[in-house]
């Protein structure tokens, strides 16, 4: 459910940059292409002009289009471990989990794709024509491939039939595609600058939000829906068939000459405007890099990286396996699609209902409230999981709710309402952090501040999401039963040959999800405890802390 987050952070970008831009009005700093230009996104609304949409009509849908594609691998990406779940183990869903990273990493090349291009050809359009070109080239090649990849039978070979999935070049190739995507974010984010003209650039974080979420929507929900035979058969079929409307193969294809034909547009018909002398990068490549090690070097920041890095180590459980569970344990993969992506589409629209909460000069004061909200979320997760046994007549509720009956339309309302929970207290925790990191980021330093501090936090969110899935399998027991040569004896596996060839199935007596939702919100209870205070002292620190010293002397924690 922690995907659909990606999507919110334009919005909240653009709400951070202006609470920024209050509070120091002089600024002239410009923010590189890495981070969503959110000052550039309030500047119409700075300046006092209305909104003239039917000027820059053309290029509003042009930018929605971009990031409608680039919305398209983010939720194919989300595909793959329902599609796959009963075939991997919880390690290899673990693997696969790391495709996202190059979101988090793009800060390390983003000055390279400011700075390094063809002039004749265009600043943003040297990156984004052949960036897109390969991906639709990718996508297109992948379709020959991602069957055998995803470890499905040949036409009419049934030798193949046992075949396993190959994890790590599915991880691969999704990760070049995240790569390439996070590279036309870069490129696109810069563009919309020179695109939109001033008054309409705040709707370039709204362009963003809404394309992506279009592109996730229909790659992740639309994908599984199509794919999935039973739904095809219930609702657009009038003679039911053994398989989906269309194959893996065929949405990517698809999508890929999408992606080829809107290039040869771009790359043709839409004209790059010179940039505003303003807009161009105050450093350079080599100056950048210097400039997010002498950031990395304050004290203050340091102090920051230890609450970014450690504080989410509570919520993993409950963001990296609570989907996958549900469906494992009874809920069709296409309904909670269907309802944790429109709920994730609601968070959209949170940050700004959240505006007044973090309001201020006390902005983590929404923060602290919101962990310990977030903390309880994932207890409700542990008790959605057996209810989803209860309700779609499942093995694997045992005792839990022994008696207790539970309809499909019931159930779903406790998962929209869990979801919904779920929304609000990480969308406050975020909300207050982006306003955090605009009040102390250096207004000498740019957007490179603000992109370094977004770097360590988006550290901190995807490490505990793997380790949770990396551990599921370690920590999970199953022991063999239904005959007795081998009643009674351990599995090594779901699929334990030992227990199978024996006449025995392999239940699971310990799943490790409930094990770590409860090791999780202990070590969420510890945290609070040892390092609310460092929240508060960090809030708490003086403007100077926070500031680059020119003459290289070390900055003091002066609160």
């Amino acid at each position: 459910m922690d995907t659909l987050r990606v999507r919110v952070r334009a919005r909240v970008g653009a709400m951070a940059a202006e609470i920024r831009r209050r509070r120091e009005p002089a600024a002239a700093t410009e923010e590189p292409a890495a981070e969503k230009d959110a000052a550039a996104a309030g500047a119409g609304h700075a300046e006092g002009k209305g909104l003239n949409i039917m000027k820059d009509f053309g290029s509003l849908l042009l930018l929605l289009l971009l990031y409608t594609l680039q919305g398209i691998p983010m939720g194919l990406s989300g595909s793959i471990p329902f599609l796959l779940q009963k075939r991997i183990s919880w390690t290899q869903q673990g693997t696969f989990s790391m495709v996202t990273w190059p979101f988090s990493l793009k800060l390390f090349w983003a000055p390279l794709v400011d700075s390094v291009f063809v002039p004749a050809f265009g600043r943003r359009k040297s990156w984004l024509v052949p960036v897109q070109l390969l991906c639709g080239g990718l996508m297109i090649w992948g379709q020959y491939r991602i069957d055998a990849w995803l470890g499905e039978p040949d036409d009419g070979d049934e030798e193949t039939e046992e075949r396993a999935p190959e994890v790590r070049t599915l991880t691969l190739y999704f990760l070049g595609l995240f790569a390439l995507m996070a590279t036309q974010d870069i490129a696109v984010d810069g563009w919309a600058l020179t695109m939109l003209s001033r008054e309409n650039r705040g709707l370039a974080s709204t362009t963003n939000s809404v394309g992506q979420t279009a592109g996730f929507f229909t790659a992740y929900v639309g994908f599984l829906a199509l794919n999935d035979a039973d739904t095809c058969n219930r609702y657009l079929r009038f003679e039911p068939l053994d398989e989906g409307i269309i194959s893996l193969g065929g949405f990517m294809a698809f999508w890929g000459y999408v992606f080829i034909f809107t290039t040869l547009y771009v790359m043709f018909f839409k004209r790059e405007e010179k940039a505003d002398p303003d807009d161009e990068p105050a450093e350079g490549v080599v100056d950048t890099y210097r400039s997010l090690w002498r950031v990395l070097s304050l004290p203050s920041v340091r102090q920051l990286a230890v609450v970014l890095l450690t504080a989410r180590a509570a919520f993993g459980a409950a963001d990296a396996a609570t989907s996958l569970k549900i469906v494992e344990y009874g809920m069709p993969k296409e309904d909670l699609a269907f309802l944790t992506t429109l709920l994730g589409s609601a968070g959209v629209f949170l940050p700004a209902l959240m505006g007044r909460l973090v309001a201020g000069h006390r902005p983590l004061r929404s923060w602290r409230w919101a962990y310990p909200l977030r903390l309880l979320v994932g207890l409700l997760y542990g008790l959605l999981v057996p209810l989803s046994a209860v309700t779609y007549g499942t093995a694997g509720a045992g005792s839990w709710f022994a008696g207790v009956e539970l309809s499909r339309p019931g159930f779903a309302c406790l998962v929209v309402a869990a979801v919904l929970l779920h929304e609000v207290a990480s969308t406050a925790m975020f909300v207050s952090q982006m306003a955090f990191f605009s009040q102390v980021s250096d207004p000498a330093m740019g957007g490179t501040y603000m992109t370094l501090l977004n770097t360590v936090s988006n550290f901190g969110s995807k490490w505990p999401n793997m380790a949770s899935l990396y551990l599921m399998d370690p920590l999970t027991q199953r022991t063999c039963a239904g005959a007795k040569p081998v009643e009674g004896l351990p599995c090594a596996a779901a699929d334990d040959a030992f227990c199978l060839d024996g006449g025995g199935s392999c239940a699971v007596t310990r799943d490790a999800y409930f094990v770590q939702l409860l090791v999780c919100t202990a070590i969420g209870v510890v945290w609070i405890i040892a390092n609310m205070g460092r929240v508060n002292r960090v809030q708490n620190l003086k403007e100077a802390a926070w500031r680059v010293p020119k003459s290289g002397a070390a900055a003091k924690l002066e609160p």
